[in-house]
């Protein structure tokens, strides 16, 4: 499989994963939570099939996860939780929210693309010069970046649900 079909592949299933479970008012769960999660571990099981650590392979991998930490904080940001007078804690995910997802995902998939047809020479140029062994480096990072990405805006989501519990507790125990 080409590494811009499997970009492909693997970045439209998270961005409708993501998009499809929190576009517009959501309830948060731990279903919702974990759906993406899940989506992510299955895409790495599929398409990571090693772990390249010659060179500078490490490093552009753990560049992928530190790239993914900051756009999944970003979006967490972007996705404001709000509890209903019945106690049911949810979110609203608007066009911000979305485009920060469609923008990285388009990214990812747009450079696999590039790296096939636009560029090819030069990053193969820029692999031997930076120490980095192929494709699989690359197609890691792109795959890490979307794990940190994910993880990041559903440790965002934990931290927002459990606010606002403790914000409905305290403001239940200075009622009474």
């Amino acid at each position: 499989m080409s590494q811009f079909l499997a970009a492909l592949i693997a970045s439209g299933t998270i961005l409708l994963i993501i998009l499809a479970t929190d576009l517009g008012q959501r309830r948060i769960t731990i279903m919702r939570m974990s759906r993406s999660v899940i989506a992510v571990a299955v895409i790495i099981a599929i398409f990571v099939h090693s772990f390249p650590t010659q060179g500078n392979d490490l490093s552009l991998q753990l560049v992928g996860v530190g790239t993914g930490l900051i756009g999944g904080l970003i979006a967490g940001a972007l996705l404001p939780a709000h509890r209903r007078e019945s106690g049911e804690l949810y979110t609203v995910g608007g066009i911000g929210y979305a485009l920060v997802w469609i923008v990285v995902s388009a990214g990812r998939v747009i450079f696999a693309y590039g790296a096939e047809h636009w560029f090819a020479e030069g990053l193969v140029r820029f692999s031997i010069d930076y120490r980095i062994s192929g494709a699989d480096t690359y197609a890691n990072a792109f795959v890490f970046m979307s794990l940190a990405m994910v993880l990041a805006r559903t440790a965002v989501l934990v931290t927002k649900m459990r606010k606002l519990k403790a914000a409905a507790q305290s403001h239940l125990a200075v009622s009474r």
